[in-house]
């Protein structure tokens, strides 16, 4: 009987198993390539300290530059994953983007290191300039994007290939990678197993929307009702329903008598690959504002940190980067209690092997990224009355008698969304593309991240030229109105969930699906 199941035959076990047809590589096994993000995240977390103190720029100017930045290490995955899928395959992208990184890394580090630069020498009360001298300055940002361009390749091809591991037909598997999705953000070669990409199936979907435009004007378009059935993928075991969304792909099926060899006509299969990609791009949008709510953590959370007592003893305090810490603890804190407790009860009430839908667990995690700006700008508040009290307010130098531990609780509730938003778009990205676009499916999450950081800057940036020197983002920032543009981010949030939750409404996931 086995025979006659197509999804036994032999050539979709994608040399991933052994005689048998199971497993004999991957699983938990390939986990320790999770410990790259402690690097890219030691860059980024110090980045807004290190602008605007060695480097002597102004609050908005550094947000502006660290924003920019993180887009571009956000957004160079959607290229390195398709370098991946349809040329270099994810195994020798990895090896190529890990050499990049750490070439990267090495020319930061050597930026650092040469002449010193003293901040007090560039800033004065009233002004503030750059300080260090110009070929540091270039070495130090030609070596940032250089480690952004090496982990564009490495992060979703590193991601994709442990998902890979997993067996979608099993079971136990299918939990296994949901739970992987979950462990990825909360903490490597004989343990893998390696997927040949023979074929360029990014070209392929571009070839589709290539079709329906160049065919637009034809008419009537081929309904493909009569051909209900696609043909199963050769190496992947996943189908694809006739969807009646984006209808204009329908005429990519057209075939033109006299046309050139080149310009065949797409399969039905590759047009409702196209549809699937295309159906989510409303989750992509609506996602868009929680990026930016994440990219604060790193800009103005930070140099909030830096104003506020942080003495943990008499002579000692802590640095005011190290409260981006409340986040990945609050996530391996609540990321156990997701998975071991929150999913088992979750799936008894529900029948769902993972809990709640990939939807609903996004949902949750941009609700509760709008209470972390509420919460953030009623603190803001609280820093500046602080300030006022004390006399400080023209005192920019000055700690204000105010611990940086207030902060605590905004951070710890966006780790908390990150547990629900960010693991459950890689999850979902991951999940609903055509099956062998899977690293761009993940590069889809990331690139979410990218967009939000460059509205971030780009926001940053309009509000900065709007309301002046001494506007929201003052140098002084007991005279800035942060809490105006949390209470701003508070109110973009919760319009972005309106509009999450009516496209989510009508969401059907692929049937496909794993999750």
């Amino acid at each position: 009987m086995a025979a006659e199941n197509p999804l036994r035959l032999p050539d979709v076990l994608d040399c991933s198993v052994d005689d048998k047809g199971f497993s004999n590589s991957g699983g938990w096994k390939c986990a320790l390539l999770i410990i790259e993000r402690s690097a890219y995240y030691g860059i980024s977390g110090n980045l807004m300290a290190y602008l605007t103190g060695p480097l002597g720029q102004s609050t908005a100017t550094a947000a502006e530059n660290l924003n920019f930045w993180s887009g571009t290490a956000w957004l160079l995955p959607l290229l390195g994953a398709i370098v991946a899928d349809s040329f270099l395959g994810r195994y020798r992208t990895i090896i190529v983007a890990a050499l990049i990184y750490i070439l990267g890394l090495s020319l930061l580090t050597l930026s650092a290191v040469l002449p010193p630069v003293r901040a007090d020498d560039c800033q004065s009360a009233d002004t503030v300039r750059p300080c260090s001298p110009d070929p540091i300055l270039i070495l130090f940002f030609f070596a940032l994007y250089l480690v952004a361009f090496g982990q564009g390749g490495f992060r979703p091809c590193v991601q994709a290939f442990g998902a890979d591991q997993f067996d979608g037909q099993d079971p136990e598997e299918r939990k296994a990678k949901s739970s992987f999705f979950n462990w990825w953000n909360s903490v490597s070669m004989p343990a893998y197993s390696i997927r040949r990409e023979e074929e360029l199936p990014i070209l392929r979907i571009g070839q589709v929307f290539v079709a329906a435009f160049r065919n637009w004007r034809i008419s009537p378009a081929t309904s493909f009702k009569e051909d209900a059935s696609f043909p199963v993928s050769r190496r992947n075991p996943e189908q694809f329903e006739g969807c009646k969304c984006a209808r204009f792909l329908n005429k990519a099926l057209l075939e033109i008598n006299g046309s050139e060899e080149n310009r065949r006509a797409s399969t039905p299969r590759e047009v409702e690959e196209a549809k699937a990609l295309l159906r989510l791009v409303p989750t992509w949008i609506t996602c868009l504002i929680f990026a930016i709510v994440s990219s604060q953590v790193g800009t103005f959370f930070t140099r909030q940190a830096r104003t506020m007592n942080r003495s943990i003893s008499e002579h000692l305090e802590f640095p005011a980067a190290s409260i981006q810490l409340s986040i990945p603890v609050a996530v391996t804190v609540l990321v156990p209690i997701y998975d071991r407790v929150f999913v088992p009860v979750a799936r008894r009430l529900t029948g769902e092997h993972s809990g709640i839908t990939m939807l609903q667990r996004i949902g949750t995690g941009l609700f509760l990224s709008a209470v972390a700006m509420v919460v953030a700008a009623l603190i803001e508040i609280k820093r500046l009355e602080t300030a006022e009290e004390y006399g400080l307010v023209d005192m920019p130098n000055a700690t204000i008698p105010m611990s940086g531990w207030w902060l605590i609780p905004q951070l710890v509730l966006i780790g908390a969304a990150d547990v629900f938003t960010i693991i459950g778009l890689q999850e979902f990205f991951y999940d609903q593309v055509p099956g062998e676009l899977k690293s761009v499916g993940l590069s889809l999450f990331l690139s979410v991240v990218g967009a939000g950081n460059f509205l971030s800057g780009f926001l940053v940036s309009v509000i900065d030229k709007t309301t002046g020197k001494d506007g929201w983002f003052a140098n002084n920032l007991n005279r800035a109105h942060l809490d105006y543009f949390y209470w701003l981010l508070a109110f973009l949030s919760v319009v972005q969930l309106v509009a999450f939750l009516y496209f989510a409404k009508s969401y059907i996931y692929n049937r496909g699906s794993a999750v």
